[in-house]
């Protein structure tokens, strides 16, 4: 049981971005980058063998890595946080789609729905649009940041694999190079820090320490004793407590074409890993 409670763990972590990153009152840069700085030393504390076994591809990929970071943050301060999770959500989509040239793996029949599925839940979310709220001030271009950030989480987890098929050792190096980048490039832009409050701080480092830093740590821990499959589906507690937690504290309620669009990517996925080979 401890590797299955070590992912769902990572996932619940994961998952009160959405409602933390709506708690400040700090811009996204600045959201994006103290949040990353502190997310690197966590993890650098946390997981020793980040700090070895460096290569040029940690850095390459942890530009991609970084991006997604910086536009997660803004999708959130932008649009509800289904709607940048759900959309974040559709990397398979993209994955699938990039596969045959960077990876060269074909499509194969089985996926055609798959893929069919992810693109109507995407379209959902662009045929009826949300009102803006406090929470949410703008929800047409927060979809679009969340819509970039389901590409570039896709770029990101086919450089990883790329980074473990060269060494296995190096995959959390990577993480860390990504939020170190993403910090040098926001906190730049994001300066001065002026008019941040103590809770701002309070939610800043829960963001760095717990829900990056941690939640890597258990996500490391658990993924290599289980299959792909059961971690794949334990991980999807992610984007479905993810609007929990923003209801809960914003009080947020994503429309009804964002719930299909969600449902419908979120239906796709689990069927799709359901169905995908049970390899540890």
């Amino acid at each position: 049981m401890r590797p299955r409670l070590q992912l769902v763990t990572a996932a619940v972590l994961f998952s009160t971005g959405g409602a933390a990153i709506k708690w400040t009152t700090l811009t996204a840069w600045q959201v994006a980058g103290i949040r990353s700085l502190i997310a690197a030393i966590a993890l650098l504390v946390f997981l020793p063998d980040a700090r070895r076994h460096w290569s040029r591809r940690n850095w390459l990929v942890g530009i991609v890595y970084a991006v997604t970071l910086v536009l997660f943050v803004t999708a959130n301060k932008l649009t509800t946080s289904a709607n940048a999770i759900y959309l974040q959500t559709t990397a398979p989509l993209y994955i699938l789609l990039a596969a045959p040239w960077l990876l060269h793996e074909h499509i194969r029949r089985a996926d055609v729905p798959f893929m069919l599925a992810i693109a109507a839940g995407i379209a959902a979310f662009f045929v009826g649009t949300d009102a803006p709220v406090a929470s949410a001030p703008n929800p047409p271009v927060g979809n679009m940041a969340a819509s970039a950030s389901g590409v570039t989480y896709a770029l990101t987890v086919m450089g990883l694999r790329a980074v473990a098929r060269a060494d296995p050792r190096a995959t959390m190096n990577t993480i860390v190079a990504g939020n170190l980048m993403a910090a040098a490039v926001c906190l730049p832009a994001g300066w001065p820090i002026a008019g941040a409050v103590p809770s701002d701080w309070l939610v800043l480092t829960w963001l760095g320490v717990f829900q990056i830093g941690l939640a890597y740590l258990c996500l490391s821990k658990g993924v290599s004793h289980v299959t792909a499959l059961e971690a794949s589906l334990l991980l999807l507690a992610e984007p479905v407590l993810n609007p929990v937690w923003a209801w809960l504290a914003h009080g947020e309620r994503p429309g009804p074409w964002a719930l299909a669009g969600g449902g419908l990517i979120l239906a796709a996925t689990a069927v799709r890993a359901a169905r995908a080979p049970s390899r540890p």
